[in-house]
């Protein structure tokens, strides 16, 4: 019988590196999944019992590009004759060593600057990785980015068609081209994990898939790029997910920062995030990404909410406004200023933030959090309910709703 479950195995470990290097065979991504789908279904009819072969991966591959090859015999563009004799060429190489014993070259890299090309929207940007470097099903996005399967399929096409069309190349950008174009990479890996805050489809808090699918792409681009802002991706978002088990519970599904049981914290993250942003900071080319990090590292360095060094928050969050200034950023340090005793100094600059963030659900909830503390009833009020119709998220809803309910009992 077939064996499902270690072909899933392979598919989740091994698909972006498979993927990558047929791409770096033929220029296509398109032709490259067709291709790699093709090996998948052989292999779920054909491994059964001992007729797996020893090395899978190497047997995927190599059904994959005499796929490519027939595909390209088959092909009347123009350019297919070129790619074909490439391919060919790389077979017959190939032939040389045993089947069971070929390697698998590692062109990831390529693949991660060439699916985040500024050229294209970013939301194609991460719907394009999440496909090709994580496997993720166009099905499985859709209902993570809460669209229709048939709107993310388009949203793929079109974005393959614009690589294609424009002539991107498969390669990692050298001296400042590198620089510019890792600041999308890094953009969209955090879209990814960002996105696992959001509700799948509007119900949960989490969803741990997109956050670990993340980090793993974090850490593909740190072993093959260890730039300090890419350490610093990797240290912000392992450390941000160490406190995952604690964000919610049996009676609660949305659980503060505050409010959380440290104890439940992943200390193995927050060990490897503070070993990584230590050695990133130790280079002394400070950014964003770093600052954010040691932000989130004071935190898990604390016992409890009390004893966070909030003044030193409050001075990162100052020189991450230099680096970044959004009102983003200037409300969460305002945020942190009020928890080193400056509640009623924080709102009135919060409130001067109201032009820039009208949408921002989290203004409304920190302007009703510190005006419900400086016995502001009404206006608490009136920014909690503000805040409830700007959540999307079920979870966040209902807490904000349990903070409203309480100061109508007061």
């Amino acid at each position: 019988m077939p064996q499902p479950d270690n072909l899933a195995r392979i598919f989740r470990a091994r698909y972006g590196q498979l993927i990558a290097a047929l791409v770096a065979k033929c220029g296509d991504i398109q032709l490259a999944e067709d291709a790699l789908q093709h090996a998948f279904l052989q292999a779920s009819e054909k491994w059964a019992g001992d007729e797996a072969p020893n090395k899978p991966e190497a047997w995927l591959f190599s059904v994959a590009k005499r796929h490519l090859i027939d595909k390209l015999r088959q092909s009347s563009r123009q350019s297919a004759e070129h790619t074909l004799i490439a391919i060919s060429e790389s077979m017959q190489l190939d032939q040389a060593v045993s089947e069971g014993a070929q390697a698998i070259p590692d062109e990831r890299l390529k693949l991660i600057f060439t699916c985040c090309h500024p050229a294209l929207k970013p939301q194609a940007q991460v719907a394009l990785t999440l496909k090709t470097l994580c496997g993720i099903s166009a099905r499985e996005i859709a209902r993570a980015y809460l669209v229709s399967e048939t709107t993310m399929n388009q949203r793929l096409v079109r974005a393959k068609q614009k690589i294609r069309k424009a002539g991107i190349a498969y390669e990692v950008p050298q001296g400042e081209a590198l620089n510019d174009r890792l600041a999308s990479v890094l953009a969209v890996i955090y879209l990814i994990y960002n996105e696992s805050y959001s509700a799948f489809e509007g119900q949960t808090l989490t969803r741990k898939d997109l956050a670990e699918e993340a980090i793993r792409l974090a850490r593909v681009l740190h072993r093959m790029l260890p730039a300090t802002e890419v350490s610093g991706l990797l240290a912000l978002m392992l450390l941000h997910q160490s406190r995952q088990p604690a964000r919610s519970n049996d009676t609660q599904s949305f659980v503060t920062l505050e409010q959380q049981n440290r104890a439940l914290w992943d200390q193995h993250k927050i060990s490897e995030g503070r070993t990584v942003l230590l050695s990133a900071l130790a280079q002394g080319k400070p950014g964003k990404y770093q600052l954010q990090a040691a932000i989130s590292a004071l935190h898990s360095e604390a016992d409890s909410w009390l004893k966070t060094d909030w003044q030193q928050i409050t001075l990162l969050y100052r020189a991450l406004y230099k680096a970044e200034p959004s009102p983003i950023v200037k409300l969460n340090g305002l945020v942190a200023m009020a928890q080193s005793g400056r509640e009623q100094e924080a709102l009135e600059q919060i409130k001067a933030l109201s032009d820039q963030l009208a949408e921002y659900q989290p203004f409304y909830a920190a302007k009703a959090e510190l005006e419900n503390r400086l016995s502001l009833t009404a206006e608490a009020k009136l920014s909690y309910r503000q805040a409830i119709q700007r959540t999307k998220n079920q979870a966040e809803k209902k807490f904000l709703e349990e903070r409203l309910a309480n100061i109508t009992e007061c």
